[in-house]
């Protein structure tokens, strides 16, 4: 019904060599591919290297956790998925797009319209009913019109069984309502991958375990969900669990 919404905008054709099925343009053939992917910063007390060599390989449709304690280098992984921050050196490509090339307007505009991202503090703006907060990504990548946006929006929070409080302000919602309704932001783009950033960790056990099912639909409908999380429990039970530990990936098995 809304996939007109998705379109780009005179809907302008790349010449490109023909690729092998399932190969992207940059010969990546997993839908997120980090390539050596090392990241150090500068101290006080001298260079500190964050990711150390990093391989990440992540295809179409899975269901993924990122695991590791604080300090091991999650923050930093995600950041390179979702270009906030850049590499050293390596390669992070992203379907089609080599995103550590990016400028940095082109990066916004890219996140924006490739990457949904759901925190664990749900980052809502206060003085916005839910309703205009689903419709903020739409907003800032101008898609559709006003009416289209609101009508997505509303169809967003249905899905996520909402409707019920669209005109209302987040400060009128339990937190576990607040975090469907940032879900239901995150997909207002149809965004490729859905990136949730401990999105359980302010939550009870049982709200927790509904937002859980919540993903398990999505990746049911044919998203890629990437999920960082301190929750072992949880990480048992996505397909896949990509464990980093000192900057590096651990590929014993998960504890």
């Amino acid at each position: 019904m809304f996939s007109h919404l998705f379109r780009n905008a005179g809907s302008r054709k790349q010449a490109r060599q023909e690729l092998p099925a399932g190969t992207f343009a940059h010969g990546n053939t997993h839908l997120i591919h980090l390539r050596r992917v090392v990241k150090t910063f500068q101290t006080a007390a001298g260079t500190f290297t964050a990711l150390n060599g990093v391989d990440v390989q992540i295809d179409r449709g899975e269901f993924v956790a990122i695991v590791g304690k604080s300090g091991s280098g999650k923050s930093t992984l995600v950041n390179m998925i979702t270009g906030i921050d850049r590499p050293t050196s390596g390669e992070v490509l992203v379907g089609d797009t080599a995103v550590h090339t990016l400028s940095e307007g082109q990066m916004a505009v890219w996140r924006g319209k490739h990457m949904g991202v759901i925190f664990q503090f749900f980052q809502l703006l206060p003085t916005l009913t839910l309703v205009e907060n689903v419709m903020l990504p739409m907003d800032f990548c101008h898609i559709g019109s006003m009416k289209e946006r609101q009508e997505r929006a509303m169809a967003l929070l249905e899905q996520v069984e909402m409707t019920a409080h669209a005109h209302k302000l987040p400060s009128a919602c339990s937190g576990g309502q607040q975090q469907r309704v940032a879900i239901a932001r995150a997909l207002a783009n149809d965004p490729s991958v859905i990136l949730a950033v401990e999105p359980t960790g302010n939550l009870d056990s049982r709200t927790a375990g509904a937002i859980f099912d919540l993903f398990e639909e999505l990746v049911a409908r044919g998203k890629t969900v990437a999920m960082v999380t301190h929750d072992r429990d949880l990480a048992r039970r996505v397909s896949r669990a990509i464990v980093i530990a000192d900057g590096e990936i651990d590929v014993s098995p998960l504890e």
